[in-house]
């Protein structure tokens, strides 16, 4: 046998070493901090939720009043929790797949503390009453915003950089998603934040929205999952000309969207009729990313059960299936009209935030972590406890908002039927959700201590070229290598 496999093994490795050092302090700064404002966004969710069925409850309190809090969860799930995440997920990823080290990773890092002081100061201005009126963009506008920007920036012109000294001829389509996200998202801020009137800022608020979900939040998590599946199995993708299709598509349908939310509202008719034809076109990079993602799966199914990675993205990647065909089917103006303004939207909402984009974030944190702290993960029971408390939780949230809103939209459809009906069919519902937010709480809780104990043991031993929970994983040689194109 030759030596140069054993060389070309050894290089490998010594690459993502290499690549993993260089970006270590500002992927685990971005964790760190993304871990801090899931444990405040879960808090503030939690006493929302509460605000539904129980209106006295801390009443005294201007700040923890329904319109302060839930805007206050949202911005923190969002902005902190999920988008400090991608970015930790993408500075660590980005390096490996072009095989080079960070560039300017201090530049990194001062992104996650502008990035950070812009979001204090935003939801902090939430909490006072200070509320820029539109959703997805209530942070003020001059205070809060502008640190934001700087922000990304130290995040986004690093990548950039060390994509332009990449010594790979071919990108992996991880590499289209997540530059793709961090080109498109300066663009939407940048027109969301525009200082319209009228009728044209519901548009292009609509436009932002829909948008930060589906070419920010969707793109990086996508090209996480597209990256955690095969490694974690030790296979090639599929088929990378149907990730490029997926992407392309995703790209030129998904930012046509954002008005099916207008159904109804003093638009263009031609206007809401573009998006819902653009959402049901959709169709196509969903099946294609649903097909690849399957298809990469087949026949290893049984690793979910030791790779805790690969169960939250493989659940993820579900739930972006789900999310986006039941996206396309609400976009219909028949359907629009049952669940429009009912808690069916908020279930939904849920699906593509929660289902998809947290849970492909846990898998990836369960992969990265151990790899930049140099030792395993404590206890396999926590992941176990923090998997179930986050299904269970989810599923219990999204199966009760889902019924009570269809049941809330049909009776706001009845004429002769009283407001207060439609009011009370929920009441179930939101118990419902605040029994899942409380579970959903407590395994974040759980994730968080996890995740210091990770970071304050000691290391036991040199980490192996993959650490997965079983040795199912393990002995698969490939799994050791980047994803293959």
């Amino acid at each position: 046998m030759s030596a140069a496999p054993a060389d070309a093994r050894r290089e490998e490795i010594a690459i993502r070493a290499s690549a993993d050092a260089s970006s270590r302090a500002p992927v685990l700064v971005f964790f760190a901090t993304a871990v801090a404002w899931l444990l405040f966004g879960s808090l503030a969710g939690e006493l929302a939720s509460l605000a539904l069925h129980w209106p006295d409850l801390l009443g005294f309190a201007s700040f923890l009043t329904f319109g302060r809090i839930r805007t206050a969860h949202l911005n923190a799930m969002i902005y902190g929790w999920a988008s400090l995440a991608m970015c930790g997920v993408s500075l660590w990823m980005i390096p490996r797949l072009v095989h080079q080290q960070l560039s300017w990773p201090r530049l990194a890092m001062a992104g996650a503390a502008l990035w950070n002081v812009g979001l204090v100061i935003g939801i902090g201005g939430i909490l006072a009453g200070r509320n820029d009126g539109l959703e997805w963009l209530e942070m003020d506008r001059a205070l809060a915003d502008p640190w934001l920007v700087a922000g990304g920036a130290c995040v986004g012109i690093p990548l950039l950089a060390t994509l332009a000294r990449r010594t790979v001829d071919h990108l992996y389509v991880s590499v289209w998603y997540v530059i793709g996200a961090f080109l498109w998202f300066p663009v939407l801020f940048l027109v969301g934040n525009w200082p319209f009137g009228g009728v044209e800022s519901a548009a292009v608020n609509w436009f932002y929205a829909h948008n930060a979900l589906g070419l920010w939040l969707t793109a990086v998590n996508v090209g996480a999952a597209y990256y955690f599946i095969p490694k974690v199995l030790g296979r090639p993708v599929y088929s990378y000309q149907l990730s490029l299709l997926g992407f392309w598509t995703l790209a030129f349908f998904y930012a046509l969207n954002g008005m099916h939310h207008l159904i109804g509202g003093p638009l263009p008719t031609w206007m809401i009729t573009t998006s819902i034809v653009a959402s049901v076109l959709m169709i196509i990079p969903v099946v294609a990313v649903a097909v690849n993602h399957h298809m990469t799966v087949v026949g290893r199914f049984a690793a979910l059960r030791y790779s805790p990675t690969l169960r939250f993205v493989v659940i993820g990647a579900m739930a972006y299936t789900a999310v986006s065909l039941q996206g396309m089917f609400t976009a219909l103006r028949e359907v629009n009209r049952i669940t429009h303004f009912t808690q069916w939207t908020i279930a939904h909402s849920h699906v593509g935030v929660y289902g998809f984009v947290t849970f492909v974030l846990f898998g990836s944190m369960y992969y990265v972590l151990p790899r930049l702290a140099g030792r395993e993960w404590p206890s396999a029971r926590l992941i176990q406890w923090h998997f179930w408390l986050s299904l269970g939780g989810i599923g219990l949230y999204v199966v009760a908002l889902t019924v009570v809103g269809v049941l809330q939209g049909l009776v706001l459809l009845e004429p002769s039927a009283p407001f207060q009906r439609s009011v009370e069919v929920t009441i179930p519902g939101l118990y419902a959700r605040s029994l899942a937010g409380l579970v959903l709480g407590a395994g974040h809780l759980l994730f968080a201590l996890h995740c210091a104990a990770l970071l304050r043991a000691p290391a036991r031993r040199a980490m192996p070229a993959l650490l997965e929970a079983r040795p199912v994983v393990v002995r698969d040689a490939g799994a050791v290598q980047e994803p293959a194109s």
